[in-house]
This record gives C-alpha cells, structure tokens and sequence, in this order.
C-alpha cells in the first residue's frame, strides 16, 4: 500500500517545480518504432520495502549475458515517462542490454533518496532497486560486471545512493541533476531538503567520500565510476551541487579534484574528466551553460561512458518516413563533398551508415555525413567528408525521429518536401513536417 506523506508548504512548491521542469526535459515523441519488445511489469520480483513497481525492457534477441542499466524517473515520474520520454530502450536494441525502469507508487512519486533505511541499504527504494537487479540477474543470465544506474532529478539522487550503497553491484552511474549521497538525508520522515537542494551543504572531498566508504564498511573491490551532468543555471537542485558531487566520486576512486581533461563537445558544455583522460574516465562532468534544471537528456553519451558502445553497431538503413526512401550517396561516390540524397532503399555500401558513440553517422568506414563547410542556415547541404570530429558531423537521433546537427541544431531535411529518388537532403529548421523524420533499421 502506498504511504502519502504531508510536506511542508515549501516542500510541496519544491517538488511541484521539480515536476514542471523535468517534465521539460521530455518532448512529446511520436511513437515508438514497433519491436517485438515492450515495456513490461514485472511483480513478485523479491523483497520491497519500498512498494516500488518493476518494469523492464528486453530487447529482441538480447542474447547471452547482457548489460544492464536501471533508468530512474523524476519525481511526479513514471516507468512509462521514462520509457516514452528517453532512448534507452531504442539503444538497447541496437547495443543488446536489459533496462529496468523502477517506478515510485508513494505519492510524490519522489525516490526516497532521505531515509536512513534507504540510505543504508536495509530497507526504503534502495533495497527494492537492489531486488529488480537481482531478479533480473538471476532470470536472464546478466552480466555482473555490467550493471548501471542512470536518472534525471530525484532519480539522479537515487544513482547516487544506489553507487553509494551497492558498489559492489553498479559499476557506473550517470546522473542528471543530482546531489551527492546523503546530501538529502533528513532524518525526520520528510522527503525534501531545502538546504541540499539549494546548495548549501558544503563538505570537505574527504567528507563526501568518507559517507560513501562508512556506508560500505569492509569493501576492498573497485568503487564505480560517475559521469554527472548540471545546468549552471539550475534553480532546483542549485549548481553547487554539481562541484560537490565532483568532490564526492573523485574523493571515493582516490584521485584529486583537479581535471586531468577538459573540452567542449557542445558550444555551451564544458566535459571535464578526473582520473584519466579517456571515455571511461573515474569521474566525467559534464556542465551546461545557460541551462537550468530541464537540462537535455544524452543516453548515448551515458552509454558511450558505461562502455555499452564500445563495439560498433551494425550498419543501418536511414529510412525517411514521407518518401520510404534510404539517405543515399549518389552513385556510390566516395568524394568529399558529394550531396547526400534519397534513393529506393537497397543493400549496397552507400546506403550503410554506421552511428558510432560520438554521434557520427559513417558511411564506407571513414566518410561522415557533414553540415557542408560548417553552414547554420537554412538550406545549408548534406554532403559527406573525411570525419574529422567536428560537430558538425556529430548528430542527435532524437525520439521524436528528427536527426539534427549538433553543431547548428537544424533538421536533416528531404529538400522542399521531395519524396522521389534524386531529392536532396539539406538542414532546415525543425517543423514537425514527415520530410524531416526518419528512421534508422
């Protein structure tokens, strides 16, 4: 049976807001591509202290010991939000892991990220989470060693509790918004701390990793990695948190607090990587400028950092939804700047684009798909280029079925709405419209 708990009147606003802006963070998506696969609830999965709902995705043909990833929702979420309003189970087609999706039945819908019990692993959410990986785990043959957490607002507080109170288990964690472990603790029954949320609990590095290790006495085995996200203008979860957290997980893998890499994948990011220099890193930050709490969800970046995208997919077909038609290099062209067109769909090279974990979409191995000499307006061509890295060969496959540049935010877009074979493919502001949504298969 669900327990409503009565908040505070400053609570209640707290959370309110929470709700309205990570709703935000999700568009409305058109449907999802028909799988066999669907999301479904799993009960009698064990103990459960925290009355929470299990669902699952699996992915057709998942094969032998996948990965798995436990996708938490926001407060006044769902399992369903999560599942329509993220890519995770998109990707796990193509990357072949399990995603659990918890989903909250209290009233808030809040994870319980402030209760002794759930903070210490003998009760509360923690242990129910814990239950759905063991189930999980235990039914389809799941790999061990491939375990993750990942969530937006309170369920970036809950990756953080799951690192904190099962090492052993989650060998990574991507959080959205988050505060660092215990940081919400409040001791006296309520979910919210305003002090937490607002940023002004500042300990020491070694005090946040000290809550992490007093919570795991007697552990000896590697810590897990952390990659964190923040919007710098964030006026829920306040952005001190952010560097707080960064205290926290580099003080608990035994580095320093001083980067070991910087850059700017996106025009208003800036990645900082502590530990090590490459993908898999200890701890990876990510901080967004001009962005509040309905910061933009990345699930192919939190895979790229958990390793899910280590191998290369297969190569796809770029279907478009008005024309039926495949994204085409004419004549099987290998010449830089050739423009990339709509073709009846077929199984030669030039239609086989492989989308790696930075985002690219390749095709013959080393060619990109290129907002042509890095244009931003309208009409600008698609053509492909020697990859080179730049963003603008680096693409978003959004839910919605729109594929935009990372570098200018456009549409890759059939020109003036053409559906038949030769229709050139250029950038064009997102409409909405058939001939700027696609569908990789």
């Amino acid at each position: 049976m669900a327990t409503t708990i009565r908040l505070r009147r400053s609570a209640i606003t707290a959370l309110a807001l929470i709700a309205a802006l990570t709703a935000a963070l999700l568009v409305l998506t058109s449907p999802k591509p028909a799988y066999a696969a669907q999301l479904t609830q799993i009960g009698n999965f064990g103990p459960n202290p925290g009355n929470l709902q299990m669902y699952v995705y699996v992915p057709d043909n998942v094969g032998a010991n996948p990965a798995v990833v436990v996708a938490n929702h926001w407060c006044t979420g769902s399992a369903a939000d999560f599942y329509n309003g993220t890519q995770f189970d998109e990707l796990a087609n193509q990357y072949k892991y399990i995603v659990i999706y918890p989903s909250v039945t209290r009233a808030s819908k809040c994870f319980d990220v402030a209760s002794q019990a759930s903070l210490s692993g003998t009760g509360g959410d923690s242990v129910s989470i814990k239950s759905m990986v063991d189930h999980v785990l235990n039914r389809y043959g799941a790999d061990r060693n491939r375990v993750f957490a990942t969530g937006v607002s309170s369920g970036a507080m809950m990756t953080n509790v799951l690192l904190g109170v099962y090492p052993e288990v989650f060998k990574a964690g991507s959080a959205y918004a988050g505060v660092p472990f215990t940081c919400f603790a409040t001791g006296n029954g309520t979910e919210w701390n305003s002090e937490c949320a607002e940023g002004r609990v500042n300990r020491t590095p070694q005090q946040w990793g000290a809550a992490v290790r007093n919570a795991n006495p007697g552990y000896t085995g590697p810590w897990p990695r952390m990659q964190l996200w923040h919007g710098v203008n964030d006026d829920v979860l306040r952005y001190p948190n952010f560097t707080e957290m960064i205290e926290q997980w580099t003080n608990v893998n035994g580095t320093d607090q001083a980067a070991d890499f910087t850059d700017a994948p996106q025009s208003n990011w800036t990645r900082t990587r502590y530990g090590g220099t490459g993908g898999q890193a200890p701890v990876e930050a990510i901080s967004m400028r001009n962005t509040g709490h309905n910061l933009p969800h990345q699930a192919a970046e939190t895979l790229r950092f958990f390793g899910l995208t280590a191998s290369q997919p297969s190569t796809v077909a770029i279907v478009g939804a008005a024309s039926t038609r495949c994204v085409d290099v004419p004549n099987s062209s290998t010449a830089n700047g050739t423009q990339a067109q709509l073709w009846d769909c077929s199984t030669w090279s030039n239609q086989a684009w492989t989308r790696t974990s930075t985002g690219e979409l390749r095709v013959y191995g080393d060619k990109c798909l290129d907002a042509e000499g890095w244009g931003s307006t309208n009409g600008t061509r698609v053509v492909i280029w020697d990859c080179s890295g730049g963003a603008n060969q680096r693409w978003n496959v959004n839910a919605n079925g729109t594929i935009t540049n990372v570098h200018n935010g456009l549409c890759l877009d059939a020109e003036s709405r053409g559906t038949a074979n030769g229709t050139r493919l250029v950038l064009w502001t997102c409409s909405g419209n058939t001939n700027q949504a696609w569908t990789l298969r």
